[in-house]
Formats: C-alpha cells, structure tokens, sequence
C-alpha cells in the first residue's frame, strides 16, 4: 500500500496527527464521526500501520488476543487465529482505515523534526522533512515502541559480519547455516528464535536476565466459528468481554498485592519444567525477579527452541566483540557471521526529542525528568497539545487498544469542546497535573514494577519509580477519561 512520496500540503491545519499507527487511525475514524474532516496525519513511512508496518521479523504477532487487540468499534469475525499475526494485523488496519476513508487524510514521508509552540500566534510551527505547517491542535500518536534500542558493546565497530535489530529484520540476508548471536530474550527474540533455529547452523542466544514465560495457547480458527462470528455479533462481544476480564486479572500481580504473583509464577514454572527436560539449561532460564516486574511472555515455542541441539543459551555477559566473534566475561569466545538485535526499544520514543513546550523544553527532557503528564494526554507547558499512551496512560495488564480508545474518546471530546465554545488555547493546570503525577506515585510505591527485583522499562532509569504504567484497573481509567474534563484545564477565548 505505497504511497506517493510527495503532496500539496497546506500552510495550515487546524489538527495535526503524528503517526498512523492504532492510534492515529482510532483517531481518524473518531474525529470524522464527530464532524471533522480538516485534519492531516504526519506518517514518516510509506504505509499506515505504525509498529504492525515497522516489525516484520519471522513470527511477528500480538501477545494479547486478536478479538480484544482490535478497535471495539470495527470487530473482525474473521481472524485466521486467536493471536494476530503481523500481516493479518496490518491488513486489519490497512481495511478499517479504508472502510472510515482515513487515508485521505495521511501524508506520508513526512517525519516530525520539530514542532513548537508559538505563543505570539497562538499555534504549533511543525517542520517535517518534506515541509512544514502550523497547527491549531497537534496530537502524538506514536507509540512507545517506535525506535529500535542498540546498546554499545566494546568492539562492536570492528564487527565485519552481518548485524540488524528484530525492528529493522534484513529479509535479503539469508541466516541458512549461519552461526547467529541473538542478543537480547525480551519479546521480539522470544517470537523469532523459535522461527530461525530451524534454518541455521548454531545459534547462540545471549540473556542478560530469564524472562517469565507463559503458556501462549494459540490455535487456528475454524471456518464454522468464524462464521458464527460473522452472523452473531454478541457472540464476538462476549468473546471480547471475555478475554478482557482475563488479561484485566494481571493487575492483582500489578498494583494491587505481589503475593497474588504466585499461581502466575507457577504456571511459568509448570511451564519451563515442562518444556525443558535438563536441569541445568532449566536453571538458566529460570527468572530470580517476581513476575510481572519485566512483561511476560506468552509462547509455546520459545522454550521447546532451546532445548535443540544446535542452541546454546550464554550468560555470562559479554566482555567484547571482535571481527568474527563474540568474547563473554567467563573468556569464552563464540564464532559469529550474524548479530541479531533482540534489545528492545528506546524509551522514551524519539518524537518526544521533536516537541517543544512553552520554555523550549522537549517532551523527551521532561519525561528523563520525571515522567509526568495528565491522565497520559496532556503535559503542562504545551497547549493544545494531546498525546495517545503518554505517561501514565498506558497499562500493563490491559489491551493498549483499549487504553487508547479511552484517549481518543477524551481528545476528541477536547476538541469538540474547544471548536464548540470558541476556545484558542487550553493548557491542563500544573496543580491538576501534579497532583494526578503524585497519585500515580502513590500507588506505585510497592508495585511489583517498582520493587520486584529487575531493571525494565517499566521503571525510571534510577530503578526506582513506575516510568509510566498506570498503577489501577483500566475500566477505572476509562471511566476518568469518559469526558473532557474543562476543571483540570486553562482556557483562553478566541
């Protein structure tokens, strides 16, 4: 679904949209609903989809459900399994954007490099790599896995084989017979190692810290329940209520008491003790953090992998990598041709280092600060500003497809109120924000996030604080979020 690379764009818009991911389109679609239609959205690709068009590694697929991962208001009876797989996802967006016509309303090829504030206007200056514009309203709706994370190794210059991260996968690069290094056991190496041990030579999978996994239980679905998904829309819906009251479940581990993390790390034990017959292998991959403190994996494959006989699993940490090879602390030297990035992603995301408050700050400076933000939508110091799983805003024990319609219901009503009642210019009050920043803290004090006994990017880089989760039920934040809230806000008339 390519693109034009170029397009008459206009001097101004009233709103402007960054990224054409979940969010951006969930947008879109709302926005029209609600009698919009001048409005752009910013993609800096070639294709919507944001991390579904980005990632395209052998066994990319959602870890949530596919009846639950997908816009309330757009279901689709027709998933070939239970969880969506990056193509079927993709083309799940790529129809619900042409159902709504948002991609009238896309231009491509145009990354946000900078958007500030001007106060003297009273609207955003935004400059991309094709042009630039100003807006009246500016909306972030990039998500927080958007920027592939390298982490600097001694050596790793002089490293003449063939590397890329699972984010940018090199399809061209065959790995048939290869001896491949996969640093990193987070949950994009954890879909991919079971795909490539098959084809290559010897694999060697280097793990900082044993991820929790969980059983997956994916299975294809069948035509005769697709179809009576197709003619019974409530049975689609109570699927959906279903899986939510499950997943929903994880924050009793989350946020409400870490003694009710035991039946989960059992079932990851049954798991791993099931699944990997050697004890010693076993301890290897046995997590020494509480569940729940780095994400959870859920896969059947991931384990079984490792247990082949061209595998190993390292870690000692390593000390160095040199021209062919890579040299772990205990002075084992393995043979590499191909360094596979499984590291995850930069947080926060690289847009945050393009938006500018009132002061000239960056969203990005703030957030190193202390993440901060209003019900993850909104930031003091930057008005007429909104943003999608900002911090704060996103949960880990929910749907990120249900955090975000709960925003976009709130911006969009944001909106509304401000065209409706005549309003230049709304900023949330700092008294508003502090206090709602200072809950989030409150209740993250003794977290498993917090406080059980891992580095992640669930926490502040000092380790000691939620970096963002929202530490309570996420019905309860859909129902904080249900209307724009004026009170919390300053506004100026036109």
């Amino acid at each position: 679904m390519e693109q034009p690379t170029t397009r008459p764009q206009d001097d101004h818009v009233p709103i402007v949209i960054i990224g054409a991911g979940f969010a951006g389109i969930g947008l879109a679609v709302k926005l029209r609903e609600a009698g919009f239609r001048d409005f752009v959205i910013l993609e800096r690709g070639t294709d919507l989809g944001g991390t579904w068009s980005a990632n395209t590694y052998p066994g990319c697929a959602c870890d949530v459900p596919s009846m639950l991962y997908s816009y309330s208001f757009a279901p689709n009876p027709n998933w070939s399994r239970r969880y969506g797989t990056q193509p079927e996802i993709l083309e799940y967006l790529r129809g619900v954007a042409e159902k709504f016509d948002v991609p009238q309303h896309i231009r491509y090829n145009s990354e946000v490099l900078d958007a500030r504030w001007d106060e003297t206007a009273g609207l955003w200056r935004i400059h991309t790599g094709q042009s630039s514009c100003t807006a009246d309203v500016l909306v972030s709706a990039i998500g927080p896995f958007s920027e592939a994370q390298i982490p600097h190794l001694p050596g790793i210059a002089n490293f003449t084989g063939t590397q890329f991260h699972s984010l940018h996968w090199d399809h061209d690069h065959d790995l048939t017979g290869e001896r491949v290094a996969v640093i990193g056991t987070g949950a994009s190496a954890v879909q991919f190692i079971p795909e490539i041990q098959p084809v290559v030579g010897r694999l060697t999978v280097f793990q900082r810290s044993a991820p929790w996994i969980v059983p997956r239980m994916d299975w294809a679905t069948t035509a005769v329940e697709r179809t009576l998904l197709r003619r019974m829309p409530l049975l689609g819906k109570t699927i959906r209520a279903a899986y939510f009251t499950g997943i929903e479940g994880f924050g009793l581990v989350g946020f409400v008491d870490k003694r009710f993390r035991h039946p989960f790390e059992a079932l990851g034990r049954l798991q791993l003790r099931r699944q990997v017959p050697d004890p010693r292998l076993r301890r290897k991959l046995t997590p020494d953090y509480m569940i729940g403190c780095k994400r959870a994996i859920f896969s059947d494959a991931y384990y079984p992998a490792l247990t082949q006989p061209n595998v190993d699993v390292e870690t000692s940490g390593i000390a160095e990598v040199r021209a062919r090879s890579i040299i772990t602390r205990d002075g084992t030297e393995h043979e590499v041709d191909t360094i596979i990035w499984g590291t995850g992603f930069g947080v926060p995301p690289r847009i945050f280092e393009a938006i500018h408050d009132t002061a000239g700050r960056t969203l990005a400076q703030l957030y190193r600060q202390r993440p901060q933000s209003y019900l993850g939508t909104s930031v003091t110091g930057f008005p007429n500003f909104f943003t999608t799983l900002g911090p704060f805003g996103a949960a880990g024990n929910q749907s990120a497809i249900f955090m975000i319609e709960a925003q976009i219901r709130y911006i969009v009503d944001a909106v509304k109120r401000m065209r409706d009642n005549g309003l230049r210019r709304i900023e949330v009050r700092p008294q508003a924000q502090r206090a709602f920043v200072e809950e989030m803290e409150q209740r993250s004090r003794d977290t498993v996030w917090v406080t059980g006994g891992c580095r992640s990017y669930y926490q502040t880089a000092d380790g000691n604080h939620n970096a963002g989760l929202y530490p309570n039920w996420s019905f309860e934040y859909a129902r904080r979020t249900m209307r724009f809230d004026a009170d919390a806000y300053l506004t100026e008339a036109s």
